[in-house]
């Protein structure tokens, strides 16, 4: 048994707030192979994930947040949002399933924010994400600008 506890959260978190990215998976599913995978996704404020979809081949995401806030955002096929929802476990929105084919993407609202994701596999990089053209890549300059767009949008602040 795999306990997904606080200490085991922490210990993905403080690995996320060390790395470059600013952002920490660990992979519960034993390979990439796998018809199912499930991960604790540990994420900081100041990480980006550029807005993507999963078609050809088509997978469906679901998102559980177990510490912090996070946001997930989808978007049409211009970059405009279509619908949100800030997670966190005490205002009881819990999770959210992101259908295949749906832009979507997700911002941490709080430090030490951890989600339990769940999405179709297999993996394969080739062919796992479809990028948003329409939208900054990870590590381009405009990231940070792009998600305080969203969150100004929105009218939601980061704590």
């Amino acid at each position: 048994m795999i306990r997904i506890d606080e200490e085991f959260i922490g210990l993905t978190s403080a690995k996320a707030k060390n790395s470059s990215r600013k952002r920490m998976n660990y992979n519960f599913h034993a390979t990439a192979d796998d018809t199912m995978h499930r991960m604790l996704n540990a994420m900081e404020p100041e990480t980006y994930i550029q807005p993507h979809k999963h078609e050809n081949p088509d997978k469906v995401e679901a998102f559980f947040c177990l510490r912090g806030r996070l946001l997930v955002v989808e978007f049409d096929d211009y970059g405009n949002i279509t619908d949100h929802i800030v997670l966190s476990n005490k205002s009881g929105n819990y999770g959210c399933e992101i259908t295949a084919r749906s832009w979507h993407s997700i911002i941490s609202l709080e430090a030490g924010s951890v989600a339990y994701e769940v999405k179709d596999g297999p993996w394969n990089p080739a062919d796992d994400k479809h990028f948003a053209p329409w939208a900054p890549k990870e590590g381009d300059t405009g990231c940070e600008a792009f998600n305080a767009g969203i969150l100004s949008s929105l009218k939601i602040a980061i704590y």
